[in-house]
């Protein structure tokens, strides 16, 4: 079994301009979230060439919108809970400095 998956991920490879074989890649843009492509496997580089084929189908228009929504959800909720750890932090550093400020008190004063 491990042979035939092998095999045909081979199979799927395709050979660059540069005669390498390419590489698989997922798209993060807006318009091709998730979808799979293959390129260059010297993307970025100056002796890249310009191969570039997608794997996936274009996303259906629904799919883009609730993709993007459930980012931008996600995002939102990240913010809200990276504010929530913030202010904890800073309740503990003023229990902290309440804590050192009697302590002080009782033993200096």
């Amino acid at each position: 079994m491990e042979n035939s998956s092998v095999n045909s991920q081979m199979l799927d490879a395709r050979i660059c301009h540069c005669g390498q074989i390419s590489v698989t890649r997922t798209s993060w843009t807006e318009n091709n979230l998730g979808r799979r492509f293959r390129g260059c496997r010297f993307y970025g580089r100056p002796d890249a060439c310009d191969y570039f084929s997608w794997m996936d189908p274009p996303p259906h228009p629904r799919y883009k919108t609730v993709i993007n929504g459930l980012l931008r959800k996600a995002n939102n909720n990240e913010n809200r809970e990276m504010k929530m750890q913030r202010t904890v932090k800073l309740h503990h550093i003023a229990l902290g400095v309440f804590v050192l400020g009697v302590l002080i008190h009782k033993y200096v004063i």
